[in-house]
């Protein structure tokens, strides 16, 4: 058992945790394009069994101030408060292969303590691996699929599934150390980190997350239930295509954007993303266009609600 001054406890001890799970982790951090992590967190937490198995101490881990939790109020008292979570769970997927999930938000303090706790966690429970997801923003068209670039020691995930391979230097997050700190101590990482339009990165993108699935499902041989999120998929592709019929100046910007594209692989149902052979529309002139028609989203989200009230 963890001692007092350990970030974690565990919980649920009387439940077996089997030897040799993968772990997947979906840290919400400083971006999640296409909300594509909350929409994986939630859809495996509401589609699939779990239990909860560790849970993080916020009061080390987390900056109350810049993440303040959901008070209740009622009339006049507090009812009750919706702190940060930031936990592992012990999911069955949908024909019940086991796997341990690291979920909740991004630590805000003692990062080399955190990847200290999950390599002890990784000890306890015999964990095989480590396989993460993250989603950034990038130029990349709707009407491709969404990009992926993988991470970490695994040479043959990387080679199967990695489309975009920048040398480069980016803002870095727990994830990151986390595949640093377990590749140094010999054990797998893969991650995952998703290129969504950029356009939309702001918005709940469902397509995303169906990519993040799809990516550990093929790594990890998980199976996950979909259906939901593809018809969610459907929907929203057919909202924006009729906002760029609607505007010309929008379907412009987009065929631009997709024109920018080559592929080695035309016939794959992942193309090789490659940098833009021309000058782009900037993220801000993208985003400016299809104002409108995340306005037009929201509003008929809301029309819906009420329609269903």
């Amino acid at each position: 058992m963890p001692q007092q001054n350990q970030l974690f406890t565990l919980v649920n001890t009387d439940v077996v945790v089997p030897e040799g799970l993968h772990m997947l982790a979906a840290i919400s951090g400083f971006t999640d394009a296409g909300s594509a992590m909350q929409q994986v967190s939630e859809h495996i937490l509401g589609n699939l069994e779990y239990t909860t198995v560790a849970v993080f101490d916020n009061d080390q881990l987390l900056d109350y101030r810049s993440r303040r939790p959901v008070m209740y109020f009622e009339q006049d008292h507090i009812e009750d408060y919706q702190p940060a979570s930031l936990s592992i769970q012990l999911v069955k997927d949908e024909v019940g292969n086991q796997f341990l999930f690291l979920n909740g938000y991004e630590p805000d303090f003692k990062w080399e303590s955190f990847a200290s706790a999950i390599e002890t966690i990784f000890a306890l429970f015999a964990v095989q691996d480590l396989t993460w997801l993250h989603a950034i923003p990038f130029p990349i068209p709707h009407t491709r699929p969404v990009g992926v670039t993988v991470s970490g020691n695994q040479a043959d995930v990387i080679a199967k599934f990695s489309e975009w391979k920048p040398r480069t230097q980016v803002p870095g997050n727990i994830m990151h150390l986390l595949e640093f700190r377990l590749s140094q101590a010999g054990l797998p990482t893969t991650g995952f980190v998703l290129l969504v339009p950029h356009y939309l990165s702001d918005s709940e993108y469902p397509q995303a997350a169906v990519s993040g699935l799809e990516l550990i499902s093929g790594h990890l041989g998980l199976v996950f239930p979909t259906d939901d999120l593809r018809d969610e998929g459907v929907e929203f592709v057919r909202r924006l295509s009729k906002q760029m019929s609607e505007n010309p100046d929008l379907s412009g910007l987009v065929a631009n954007l997709e024109m920018s594209f080559k592929s080695d692989r035309a016939n794959s149902a992942m193309g090789s993303v490659k940098s833009p052979e021309r000058e782009i529309p900037d993220a801000d002139q993208i985003a400016a266009e299809l104002e409108g028609y995340l306005a037009s989203h929201q509003k008929n989200k809301l029309e819906n609600d009420e329609d269903q009230d």
